[in-house]
């Protein structure tokens, strides 16, 4: 997706704008495939990739992962559960950012 923004992008005179991914994360619990195994690979996954960036762009991708903690006070269901740390700041899973 990525690179289909950047090839758009450039298409239109904006091959200089900057592109930031500014949420992206996986559930850890409360739906369907939300849960540690998946959520522990999809971020492990997205932070070891964006050092590499794409293959139109290869070069680091500036990219936030959704969220830092847990949010106990939302409705149950996934949206409390993208936290990489309960509000305890205990981790959900292990995660590596090297």
């Amino acid at each position: 997706m990525l690179d289909a923004t950047h090839a758009a992008m450039e298409k239109v005179g904006g091959a200089d704008v900057a592109v930031v991914v500014t949420e992206s994360g996986w559930p850890s619990d409360g739906g369907f495939a939300a849960n540690i195994s998946n959520a522990q690979t999809y971020n492990q996954n997205l932070i070891n990739h964006v050092g590499e960036g794409t293959p139109r762009r290869p070069a680091p991708i500036e990219a936030y992962i959704f969220a830092m903690f847990n949010e106990n006070q939302k409705e149950a269901g996934t949206e409390r559960n993208f936290g990489l740390f309960y509000p305890d700041e205990q981790p959900v899973y292990p995660i590596s950012f090297v």
